[in-house]
């Protein structure tokens, strides 16, 4: 089998929950960041693209109908590009990447994007049909934003608590202070801060037609620790995490384009990076923050390499807590993680994430000439995600 290649990732800003972005259709962001990755490989024809893959995790609202069709038609792509629309939560936009990177590696399209989208500001609140007409009681609408909804009785109650109180106990467990917590967020929106004003972002990030944001709405310059200790707990009264050290609410999409080696002259451009290795894993549903530990493990093993070769990663920071747990796991240099900023102050649109952190990471692994990099993701009822790239760009 060939290897597949990464070769453009473009993004949105991320905007806030009912910020910039909330009069903005989910695809109609999701077409912005499919026209934006296209834009920048202008030797490309459209209608050699394979198929499509898309990350949403909720497809409750205006994300409905295979979100990634909606978003090749209004992107103005032919009617004759495919796609298709996948959900792992959190993780639903690295599962895009990796399922495009098989379809190149076996030789079934030479050239595939991938990408992802999340409106949260837009999830609907939806309404269960009623198991026979006309009932008399009241009924409640469900919030499809974040977390479990309509849950299935039959569920044990320790796998259904809260994100928030899944990860309280995973701090219990590993014993991670509020002042780590506090440090490791304060630091997201420093560093968030300084690539943006740098310009890292500047090639990666492309506008979104009317809407009036330039940069990620959610970063905070300035924040420090102290003021982050100064937040209440948002999960228990003597709790650890607060609004300040975990990520927020977002509305964003990003976009990658994978192609095999052949398919440069195609494209109009080489590739940036390798996909090496892939790794999936699994636990209880309350230790999904954990998850992503044992799938970067997998991901290393297949690309044949193990941490000390590895130059940088990019972590999505759902939480805090339980991005400072992976490290710890890991036994990593904490300097070489998120060195653009995370997910606590970029945001974590949930479908978007993915291919968010894995053009972050071939970028970064550009700019500082390191060979190998991971992208990892953690993803809510106990999963999570990862990829390995090679850097094999010329500069």
């Amino acid at each position: 089998m060939g290897s597949a290649f990464l070769y453009a990732a473009a993004r949105t800003p991320f905007g806030r929950f009912n910020g910039a972005f909330a009069g903005v259709r989910p695809d109609d962001l999701a077409a912005t960041a499919l026209r934006g990755v296209l834009a920048k490989l202008p030797g490309l024809d459209p209608a050699e693209i394979g198929d499509v893959v898309w990350g949403n995790a909720n497809g409750a609202g205006e994300d409905n109908r295979n979100v990634g069709r909606m978003a090749v038609l209004l992107a103005g792509l032919p009617v004759t590009v495919p796609a298709t629309t996948v959900n792992r939560l959190c993780g639903s936009s690295l599962d895009a990447a990796m399922i495009g990177s098989r379809t190149i590696e076996s030789g079934d399209a030479d050239v595939v994007v991938t990408g992802g989208v999340e409106s949260m500001t837009r999830a609907p609140w939806v309404l269960p049909k009623p198991s026979r007409a006309f009932p008399a009681g009241d009924v409640t609408a469900v919030s499809t934003t974040l977390g479990w909804r309509l849950v299935n009785p039959r569920m044990p109650k320790e796998w259904t608590v809260s994100l928030g109180e899944a990860n309280e106990q995973l701090g219990e467990r590993f014993g991670v202070s509020r002042e780590r917590q506090d440090a490791f967020a304060a630091r997201s929106h420093v560093l968030a801060d300084a690539a943006w004003n740098a310009g890292f972002y500047d090639d990666l990030v492309v506008p979104v037609e009317g809407a009036d944001l330039a940069r990620d709405e959610g970063i905070r310059p300035g924040t420090t620790p102290e003021i982050l200790a100064g937040l209440k707990p948002a999960f228990r009264p003597d709790g650890a995490i607060t609004a300040g050290n975990a990520s927020p609410l977002n509305d964003g999409a990003s976009a990658v384009v994978l192609g095999s080696r052949a398919a440069a002259d195609r494209i109009g451009a080489d590739p940036i990076a390798r996909v090496a290795g892939r790794g999936a894993a699994a636990l209880e549903p309350q230790m999904f923050g954990y998850a992503p530990v044992e799938a970067a493990n997998q991901a290393l093993r297949r690309a044949g390499i193990g941490w000390d070769d590895v130059g940088a990663v990019e972590l999505n920071e759902a939480f805090a807590v339980q991005s400072l747990v992976c490290l710890d796991a890991w036994k990593i240099d904490p300097a070489i993680v998120n060195t653009r900023g995370g997910a606590i102050a970029i945001g974590h649109p949930l479908g978007a994430s993915g291919g968010r952190v894995l053009g972050t990471l071939a970028h970064v692994l550009r700019e500082r000439r390191e060979r190998w990099g991971v992208a990892a993701i953690c993803i809510g009822v106990g999963q999570g995600l990862a990829v390995v790239l090679e850097n094999v760009s010329a500069s």
